[in-house]
């Protein structure tokens, strides 16, 4: 089933009615196979007893757009969930359950992946709750009532109920990265992974890489050119603007704006699962004139940044990377080329 993301729509309401019909009445026999991955969260959503579909989209709404880490707006989903944080495993019992993970989290924990339907979870209520309060969102009465309520509490590790089932992490951003360091040599390009685990705001993690990127073309530091900066994880935006973002786009156009047109520098920063937030690229591309061909058209990329409207600067220099759905997520991908002299 097709389902929206990252804002739960219909589709993803009702592919969570159809997942729990297909694992009711299991029995002590039966081993149910998971895959989960990144996404799973807008994808399959079914608010809790209590909740209405419109008050669980309107905190998720809310959470997006504040700019809070995927482990926190994991959490919370989980709590506003009749089939995240364990709920399906138990809807599974008293079949066994192994789920396999496509990780596009921080840290590889598969209980945050999806915010984990089939696992455990270590977080609570309480840490849900302290989250709304943290970033100002309002609680509506519902929200409020669930939070309080410990009937409502995700199932925890040790849970007797989930005993015998498992978990395995199959495919990470590390090893993407691992692979891009390996192409990277291959083309003659010493790779530098800075970390498989970025987080933070966009234009601020891009004005940590232009730096690093800049040592590196005038004076060879950590490594000389030619060579290859690479990192992954999933940075955020505060929406403040009312432009086209994504992620990716306001990192990259960050990254354009700190390098000032510095020769020899191309970048691609992009989602691994091809959709960059709620756009139709996976992300785009920077090269050494980039700054100049915008000029030309008359852009102003400060501007841009401010509103949030890092689509429509790479849109109007043909510099968006369309890909379609790549039927995997491993997070995003950032890649700074730096070429010698």
């Amino acid at each position: 089933m097709e389902a929206g993301h990252p804002v739960p729509d219909d589709a993803a309401h009702d592919a969570a009615l159809r997942m729990l019909a297909l694992v009711r009445g299991l029995t002590a026999d039966d081993l149910v196979l998971c895959l989960m991955s990144g996404g799973g969260s807008a994808l399959l959503s079914l608010p809790a007893p209590g909740l209405s579909v419109q008050e669980k989209r309107a905190v998720h709404r809310a959470l997006l757009q504040c700019g809070a880490p995927i482990d926190e707006m994991n959490c919370v989903r989980k709590h506003l969930s009749a089939i995240k944080g364990g709920r399906l495993a138990l809807a599974c019992a008293p079949a066994r359950v192994f789920t396999l993970v496509l990780s596009d989290v921080p840290g590889d924990d598969p209980a945050v992946v999806a915010s984990g339907p089939t696992l455990a979870d270590a977080s609570t209520a309480a840490d849900a709750l302290r989250i709304l309060q943290k970033y100002a969102i309002p609680i509506a009465p519902a929200v409020q009532a669930l939070l309080n309520d410990p009937a409502q509490e995700t199932p925890k590790p040790g849970d007797a109920r989930l005993a015998g089932h498992g978990a395995v992490v199959i495919a990470t951003a590390q090893q993407a990265l691992e692979a891009a360091a390996q192409a990277a040599r291959a083309a003659g390009y010493a790779p530098l992974i800075l970390s498989n685990s970025m987080e933070g705001e966009a234009r601020e993690v891009a004005i940590v890489h232009a730096s690093l990127a800049r040592q590196a073309r005038l004076h060879g530091q950590p490594l000389a050119p030619p060579c290859v900066i690479l990192s992954g994880g999933e940075t955020s935006v505060t929406v403040r603007g009312q432009g086209r973002g994504g992620r990716n786009a306001e990192f990259l156009l960050a990254l354009a704006i700190a390098l000032k047109d510095l020769p020899g520098v191309h970048a691609i920063a992009c989602d691994t699962d091809g959709i960059d937030g709620t756009e139709d690229n996976a992300g785009a591309l920077l090269a050494p004139d980039t700054l100049a061909r915008a000029a030309a058209l008359g852009l102003d990329p400060a501007a841009l940044l401010a509103d949030n409207d890092g689509y429509s600067f790479f849109a109007a220099l043909g510099d968006l990377l369309l890909t379609g759905p790549t039927r995997t997520n491993v997070n995003d991908f950032r890649a700074i080329l730096v070429n010698a002299s």
